[in-house]
């Protein structure tokens, strides 16, 4: 046996592990690393988060994944360049975090990196005849775990696409195993660059389990924010949007897009609602010299408005449920007043109130991915129907 293979497995032997958990979103803003110690696998998984810290990213990495995020036509060149550079940069952002923490990357089991998505691409968006669902995301796993010295699992959507999904969202597995109650049935309600939520019903039956993007969460807000206000990354305590109202015309015209009228579960990114998005439909509105507070008041309402028409189909049959919030949308207080009010009587709470940080929730996610990866396989989750397929995700890269 490789002495590679043997640590793995003395790993999966031991009583936890300590797993960091790396997330990097659509938003851009920086590396969310969540040091997790975990302890079992499927229904019996029990996490414990012992560090959280969001590293920002500078304006050089910024500027250099911008470059390319989300675009069709890209300079390969820089494509190739950055899959390693990323790997190093977010391979010393963990080093970074694990001075500050005083541990030693011997002290670290494994690394579970998501990546940096620069391109998503289900096959309802590209209609390309011949071609089914995709994805990349870069930030190669070799580099990271050299860089870092700890053995890393990466790479974890490739996996969902290869067995007929659409390579999100991914957070239904590990909200599946953390979160699911026999006393109530929950909506976890992620407000990310895309919105997305996964439910999971009381009886705790994984083939009632539900996941799918909803649409935009802060995406167009925080685009249209840096593309104005420059210094700024989005619009800190919705200020701007405060100081707005509402445009009719322009609302109406950000519904009108094929997206909302296609069945759940579906996926979609910022390639679809992006700046370039608004733009057109300020066009087809006659609102283009609308001023910057009620473009903001437009898009703010206009994001709850998805998301809580999106709740309020597919919880039409419930008798009750609970909502748990995560992600940077949760610290938007005209957007979580906007869901609240439009739903009413709904339990609304953050993750924070199941034992998770709503900001490192993601991260934590990405852990427990990782975890299942090395001794997972006992729990059965699938819902076919659904597009949640029965799969251990992961690539393994080794740091020697």
């Amino acid at each position: 046996m490789h002495s590679h293979i043997e640590k793995l497995a003395n790993m999966a032997s031991k009583p936890s592990r300590m797993i960091i958990g790396l997330m990097s979103g659509t938003s851009l803003d920086g590396l969310d690393v969540a040091l997790c110690r975990i302890r079992g696998e499927g229904l019996s998984t029990q996490v414990e988060l012992m560090e959280f810290k969001t590293i920002d990213y500078d304006a050089d990495y910024k500027q250099r994944v911008k470059a390319i995020f989300a675009k069709r036509q890209v300079d390969l060149q820089m494509v190739t360049l950055l899959h390693p550079w990323i790997g190093l940069t977010h391979g010393r952002m963990i080093s970074q975090c694990l001075a500050q923490w005083q541990v030693t990357p011997e002290d670290i089991d494994l690394v579970a990196s998501h990546g940096q998505t620069v391109f998503h691409c289900p096959k309802q968006q590209h209609q390309v005849a011949g071609f089914g669902n995709a994805t990349l995301q870069l930030g190669d796993g070799d580099h990271l775990a050299v860089q870092s010295g700890i053995i890393t699992i990466s790479d974890f959507r490739q996996k969902h696409i290869a067995a007929g999904g659409e390579g999100a969202p991914l957070a239904v597995y590990g909200d599946y195993l953390l979160f699911s109650s026999p006393e109530e049935n929950r909506i976890l309600l992620n407000i990310g660059g895309i919105a997305n939520l996964t439910y999971l019903p009381r009886s705790q039956n994984a083939a009632e389990v539900f996941s799918s993007d909803l649409g935009p969460g802060n995406t167009i807000m925080d685009a249209y924010i840096q593309a104005h206000f420059p210094g700024q990354y989005y619009d800190r305590s919705a200020t701007l949007a405060y100081a707005g109202e509402v445009n009719a015309n322009l609302l109406q015209a950000l519904n009108n897009n094929p997206f909302f009228s296609l069945a759940f579960p579906k996926t979609t990114g910022p390639e679809v609602f992006n700046l370039a998005y608004l733009q057109q439909a300020q066009q087809l509105s006659a609102t283009e010299q609308l001023n910057h507070a009620d473009v903001m008041a437009t898009l703010n309402y206009f994001t709850a408005k998805v998301i809580v028409q999106a709740i309020k189909h597919l919880t039409k049959q419930l008798d009750s449920y609970a909502l748990y919030v995560s992600g940077g949308g949760i610290h938007n207080p005209l957007l979580m007043q906007h869901i609240s009010q439009a739903l009413g009587q709904t339990r609304i709470s953050s993750t924070a109130e199941l034992g998770i940080n709503p900001d490192a929730k993601e991260a934590v996610l990405f852990a427990v991915l990782a975890n299942e990866c090395l001794v997972g396989g006992k729990q059965k989750f699938a819902n076919k129907r659904e597009g949640i397929p029965n799969i251990s995700m992961g690539k393994i890269s080794f740091a020697d």
